[in-house]
């Protein structure tokens, strides 16, 4: 049986399922590796459940241990040898299937309707690392600057400063791309 702290617990983490896979395909670009980075972060919070203290921000907690586990790997994966030369076949197809499956009744007007969600997915993804993560935390996961700061580890400032730069970024990379879609120069 289940304690009460437990049932708190679990009703205070689960519920930021869905933020966390968007997170984490932002970290990881594909579905699978973030799917496996969301039950990665949910395994290592309930191994750390002692540590959290209930009634406080379970988001923050959350993308901190994800943003924790994913640099990890990251450094894990630099001290492995590279990959067997076939890899990139099965990683192709795996890419073309998932992207049939996105597809709708009508492709032509999903396809419409993704344009300019590429665009800003593409934009977001051309800034640099420290302006990314700080403009997905607060514009894509609706993060508040404190939470930011803490799931970070950087100054509330620092967050602030990062945020408007990004987003200055943004609108600059977005307005290039309209102008070349628009014929200019």
């Amino acid at each position: 049986m289940k304690s009460k702290r437990r049932k708190i617990f679990e009703k205070e983490v689960l519920c930021h399922l869905d933020r966390l896979y968007g997170y984490a395909m932002h970290l990881c670009k594909n579905g699978e590796d973030a799917s496996d980075l969301v039950q990665d972060t949910y395994l290592n919070a309930l191994k750390s459940e002692k540590q959290y203290s209930i009634g406080t921000n379970a988001g923050a907690w959350l993308f901190t241990i994800m943003r924790n586990t994913f640099l990890n790997k990251i450094r894990k994966m630099s001290r492995k040898p590279a990959g067997m030369a076939g890899e990139w076949i099965e990683q192709m197809t795996r890419e073309d299937i998932s992207e049939l499956r996105k597809h709708g009744p009508d492709p032509s007007v999903k396809c419409l309707d993704n344009l300019l969600k590429e665009d800003i997915a593409r934009a977001i993804e051309n800034l640099p690392d420290e302006f990314r993560d700080t403009v997905i935390l607060c514009d894509v996961q609706g993060f508040s600057y404190a939470d930011i700061a803490t799931i970070l580890d950087i100054p509330i400032g620092t967050v602030r400063s990062r945020i408007h730069r990004g987003r200055l970024i943004l609108r600059n990379l977005l307005a290039d791309w309209k102008n070349v879609a628009m014929g200019g120069s």
